[in-house]
């Protein structure tokens, strides 16, 4: 387990509201879809933060939030305690050295009409890397990646799946940055491959210390990889703790419900699942009180009606529920 050490990335307020104009002949008024409500978390330099949660519960959207690829309605963003969401566009450009992105999808995310070397030196040819640097660099890293260098001439569709998010790793390293946000960079590949990319971010990670934020659907890999994890409900954090806190004593009920989908890879063992009910509300009109009450089983009338604090279950974790404030009191 990843011991905290100095605070790189802290997040106060964050939040991120796409408008939707009215349609129609009616002229409908405007709508806001809430993605991203109020987060607060931060991240330690050397550790992986995992945030896992059902699609559409704001995970990526916060990934790029951190690094400005989309700019924040309010809230501050500080890395090594400067809040980036104040930069101009100059310095951003000369940040965005230390901070970089893995993409969902290995093949959409590399240009079919650049061959790897070429895609592993735009970032250095960006930023004005001499020739003989930015092919010591490539060469570097397609050795740090495990992809033959013999092969820095080819272009992506000439290689497979688990090879090409090699590529995007190699591209994200490029620059040697100390934050990367990895937005669900094994989801696209096949179980065995996902084991290798998996394996191969933690040995670079160990090598060259890199932090990352890692967002994920699957529960399983997040547990492999992850120091922390954060879970997230409908643009909300609702538990946030060391890995194996998380695991072995979940004390949300949407995290209960979450793991306990989990499948056991043993058929003579039963499982108890907690069912949710009800539909996904809709980020555009969430619940009032606590976002989670419409489908969670332990709902009081206070879960209607007040949104949860953040509270301190035991050290080191976290959650926002009505029902666990009550047990601890």
């Amino acid at each position: 387990m990843q011991t905290k050490t100095k605070e790189l990335v802290r997040v106060e307020g964050l939040k991120k509201h796409f408008k939707l104009s009215g349609g129609g002949l009616r002229k409908e008024p405007e709508q806001v879809v809430k993605a991203v409500d109020d987060l607060n978390f931060s991240v330690y330099e050397g550790e992986t933060l995992g945030i896992v949660g059902e699609s559409g519960c704001g995970k990526s959207t916060m990934g790029r939030l951190l690094l400005r690829l989309l700019e924040p309605t309010e809230g501050n963003i500080y890395f090594e305690n400067r809040d980036i969401t104040t930069f101009s566009k100059q310095e951003l450009r000369e940040k965005r050295r230390e901070f970089q992105m893995i993409f969902q999808d290995p093949y959409a995310s590399l240009n079919p009409r650049m061959t790897v070397k070429e895609i592993i030196e735009e970032p250095l040819r960006t930023y004005k890397e001499k020739q003989a640097e930015r092919s010591k660099r490539v060469q570097t890293l397609l050795d740090a990646v495990g992809i033959p260098e013999s092969y820095k001439n080819r272009y992506p569709h000439e290689f497979s799946g688990g090879q090409r998010q090699r590529i995007g790793i190699a591209r994200s390293l490029a620059l040697n940055p100390k934050f990367i946000v990895a937005d669900e960079p094994v989801a696209a590949l096949d179980v065995s491959i996902q084991a290798q990319v998996l394996n191969l971010m933690k040995d670079l990670q160990d090598e060259f210390g890199f932090t990352y934020l890692f967002i994920a659907h699957d529960l399983s890999v997040v547990n492999y990889i992850s120091d922390r994890i954060g879970v997230m409900y409908l643009g909300k954090m609702v538990e946030l703790a060391d890995s194996d806190k998380l695991y072995n004593n979940p004390v949300h009920p949407y995290t209960q419900a979450l793991l306990s989908a989990i499948p056991v890879p043993d058929p003579t063992r039963k499982k108890e699942r907690v069912m949710l009910t009800g539909e996904l509300p809709s980020p555009v009109n969430p619940p009032s009180g606590c976002r989670f009450h419409t489908r969670c089983p332990l709902a009081q009338d206070i879960c209607k009606q007040v949104e949860p604090e953040w509270i301190e279950v035991e050290e080191n974790h976290f959650a926002a529920c009505h029902v666990v404030k009550e047990r601890l009191s």
